[in-house]
């Protein structure tokens, strides 16, 4: 998917050369990696300066940010300056992620660079001086390794760009009795996020405003061609457009010194009966476009879905850890085939934002049965209408969290698993969802660390791209689905 609310990144590779090295040797070695770049079909700016001192390095940094760079590989090919080469990371404005090249493209003589060790000196480099650089899990290789690295590296720099760049939006407070959904705006300050709250009056104005707006048709006939006949409430139509509008509208006009945005809205109790519908459908359709709306004003679930469309460049959405998979279902449906245990299992929900285009085909515009209860008593539904509805498509899935604690530290959780093919029989925007280890991790990681019950959903396996983000953003508590082999801290040892 390619989104106007993402960056995009372009990437430059700066070889850095110690002066007793022969600097030859790193520039072969950077002219090398370059090539394997182009082969794997990676667009890289090759920076003609080779650093030695600080000169060259002001010299290199002024190049690539000529050539339009936004992020940055700093490769060792020798040794390399410690100096020069940290100072390049505090000098560039963006990510700079730190390789070395290994041995083994010549002698160990003249052809020997002894990078393996100029990394350590870097990275302590990088430490006395407090600045961030990216170092991969293994950060020496071969070309054709290092080329691999910075594939690796363009998610994580995008998402690193896309943060500095990230307004997010609120309208309204939080619904009552959903203070789980906790926004220390400290936090979001810490990580370079903007954020822009508002009340749903002023929302409602905004949406009067767009009332007879000359664009309507034509979202209300890209709608009509996105859910097929019979799909939808014809009646709602006009109505849903105009909301769409505002919010692009909103966006637009309230960037500010921000290129990106996302929301988070009160969408509960007063909005469907002030507005006349509800906004579920309409976000599943900016969300699918690369602007992420969280539900019920939680901010660090749309923070989260932001990062998430970043790292993967897909469209992403937000779920209740819900419910659990009766067991009826589990075995009707012969779910341990699929390798998993009962409590391995739970059901993903929201009322209805879920893009359509992750949904099974029998997915359309109905009304929250839940709402329907508690606003029109049960009753023929009316402003309740507007929720996407259906079963999640199978899919493998990444289910994640970065959270502001109610002490103001972030922490964040990562765990991998998959939709399954499984019918849910019950309503609203909803899957089976399974992920190794489950009933240990809700236990260990979600009770015990006290995570909402929002977690945003990447559709494939993101886990090691999200980790190697949250370390650089500083955080220092990354809970995962540990398998049964590493206790969590917490765990009882004799609980078999």
């Amino acid at each position: 998917m390619k989104s106007a609310n993402i960056p995009e990144v372009k990437l430059g590779l700066i070889a850095v050369s110690r002066d007793c090295f022969p600097i030859s040797l790193s520039e072969k070695r950077r002219a090398a990696v370059a090539s394997c770049c182009e082969q794997q079909g990676l667009p890289v700016y090759q920076c003609p300066v080779t650093v030695e001192n600080e000169r060259d390095m002001l010299a290199a940094v002024a190049d690539v940010k000529a050539a339009g760079c936004n992020a940055l590989t700093v490769f060792l090919g020798n040794f390399g300056p410690e100096t020069p080469e940290t100072l390049i990371a505090q000098y560039f404005d963006g990510p700079c992620m730190f390789v070395a090249a290994a041995e083994g493209d010549g002698d160990l003589i003249n052809g020997r660079g002894d990078a393996y060790c100029g990394m350590l000196n870097c990275s302590y480099n990088l430490g006395m001086r407090h600045l961030k650089g990216y170092i991969p899990e293994y950060p020496v290789g071969a070309a054709e390794e290092i080329a691999g690295k910075m594939a690796e590296f363009i998610p994580i720099a995008r998402t690193v760009l896309g943060l500095k760049g990230l307004k997010i939006i609120t309208f309204g407070p939080r619904p009552q009795d959903f203070f789980a959904c906790n926004a220390p705006i400290r936090g979001l300050y810490e990580l370079g996020v903007e954020v822009e709250e508002n009340s749903e009056l002023d929302l409602l104005v905004a949406y009067k405003a767009h009332a007879g707006d000359d664009r309507i048709p034509a979202v209300c006939a890209d709608m009509a061609a996105e859910m097929g006949e019979g799909r939808y409430y014809p009646d709602l139509m006009a109505r849903m457009a105009q909301f769409e509008l505002t919010l692009l509208d909103w966006a637009e006009q309230h960037k500010g010194s921000r290129q990106y945005v996302a929301f988070a809205d009160k969408c509960w109790p007063a909005f469907p009966s002030q507005f006349g519908f509800e906004p579920c459908y309409v976000n599943s359709r900016l969300a699918s476009r690369g602007i992420p709306v969280a539900c019920e004003v939680d901010i660090y679930g749309a923070l989260s879905e932001y990062i998430g469309l970043c790292v993967s460049g897909d469209t992403v959405t937000l779920l209740d850890i819900n419910n659990s998979v009766p067991r009826y279902i589990y075995d009707e449906d012969d779910i341990s085939r699929y390798g998993y245990a009962l409590t391995d299992t739970f059901m993903g929900f929201h009322c209805g934002n879920t893009p359509s285009c992750k949904m099974c085909a029998d997915r359309a515009v109905k009304y929250q049965l839940i709402q329907n209860r508690l606003l029109e008593n049960g009753g023929t539904p009316d402003f309740t209408r507007g929720t996407l509805e259906g079963d999640i498509a199978a899919s493998d899935i990444t289910f994640f969290r970065l959270q502001c604690d109610s002490e103001g530290t972030l922490r964040a959780y990562i765990a991998q698993g998959e939709v399954l093919p499984v019918a849910t029989r019950s309503f609203g925007g909803i899957g089976v969802f399974a992920i190794p280890e489950m009933g240990r991790f809700y236990r260990h990681v979600l009770l015990q660390k006290r995570y909402p019950h929002h977690g945003a959903v990447a559709f494939g396996h993101y886990g090691k791209a999200l980790f190697e983000v949250f370390k650089y953003l500083g955080v220092a508590d990354i809970g995962y689905n540990q398998p049964k082999t590493l206790p969590y801290p917490t765990e009882n040892p004799w609980n078999e």
